[in-house]
């Protein structure tokens, strides 16, 4: 007799899923008094370095015929950003509309050093032969003045304005394009090898190995960078004449005006410091090593 068995097969088991709810760490606030004490060891040493500048700045006042104290270019301070856009015509127009013209130069020549310099960089940074080619001539030309670069800008364009914009951008593009081709040749060659055999095109390299690894040296060449570019346009403008605080400094020594010529340098550090400050805080939102 012939007994069929049927071998049955397990009935899956059936698990309860639990959803766990994420929860959210809050930071820990800083006491008050602590925020305090931290802002204090901050600004003490900040306000005593300006108070010793201005010590400085008095005794030279005092010890020299026609330099201006800090008392009267304050006052000529207060005068001069009364009105700072005024348009008294082309050659007679406030601190701020030259500001502003200064600020735009710099920002189309330091435009096209970014264009340039960063592609350039990649490609010193990922080849050797690129390396061999541009090392040599970075080499030689980084070292020029600014001063020596203008005239060959004025013959090239026969204008001022983009005499000024070449200054720059020969001046200014160096720093991005060293730091780009360290910062690529640092790269870990773990990195490089899995891209070798994974089989990826050198497009697909460049777009999700280099550029990310890279990307806090660029925004360190950056930064050095825009300070050149803004030390630049000010000699520039010097010689070029024109709108711009540059030719401003020199209108206003050509008037013996020093307090504007003080005033004027207190706004070029201002205006460099802004710049090379929020460069910064870009290049700590987007360095891995800060996080």
């Amino acid at each position: 007799m012939k007994q069929n068995t049927q071998l049955k097969s397990p009935e899956p088991v059936v698990g309860e899923v639990i959803t766990l709810s994420t929860m959210k760490v809050r930071k820990r606030k800083m006491p008050w008094s602590m925020r305090l004490s931290t802002w204090l060891r901050r600004a003490v040493p900040a306000l005593l370095g300006i108070a010793l500048l201005v010590v400085c700045w008095q005794l030279a006042a005092i010890n020299s015929k026609g330099f201006p104290t800090p008392l009267s270019t304050l006052d000529s301070a207060l005068t001069l950003f009364a009105d700072p856009f005024y348009n008294g015509g082309p050659n007679d127009m406030g601190i701020g509309w030259n500001v502003l013209a200064s600020l735009q130069r710099v920002a189309i020549g330091f435009g096209l050093a970014a264009l340039v310099g960063i592609p350039l960089g990649f490609l010193i940074g990922r080849f050797t032969f690129f390396s061999h080619m541009f090392s040599p001539l970075i080499a030689l030309l980084r070292p020029v003045s600014p001063l020596a670069w203008l005239p060959i800008g004025l013959l090239l364009f026969q204008k001022a304005e983009p005499a000024s914009s070449w200054t720059i951008f020969i001046c200014s593009i160096w720093p991005m394009v060293i730091n780009t081709a360290e910062g690529v040749r640092r790269i870990p060659d773990d990195y490089l090898n899995v891209a070798r055999v994974l089989q990826l095109s050198e497009w697909t390299v460049m777009r999700r190995i280099l550029f990310p690894a890279v990307l806090p040296a660029i925004l360190t060449g950056v930064r050095l960078s825009i300070g050149i570019a803004w030390l630049v346009i000010v000699a520039a403008e010097m010689l070029t004449g024109g709108l711009g605080i540059g030719f401003w400094i020199w209108n206003e020594w050509n008037n013996l005006n020093v307090e504007n010529i003080l005033i004027a340098i207190v706004i070029i550090g201002v205006v460099g410091l802004l710049l090379e400050q929020g460069l910064m805080l870009v290049a700590r939102r987007y360095s891995w090593q800060e996080k």
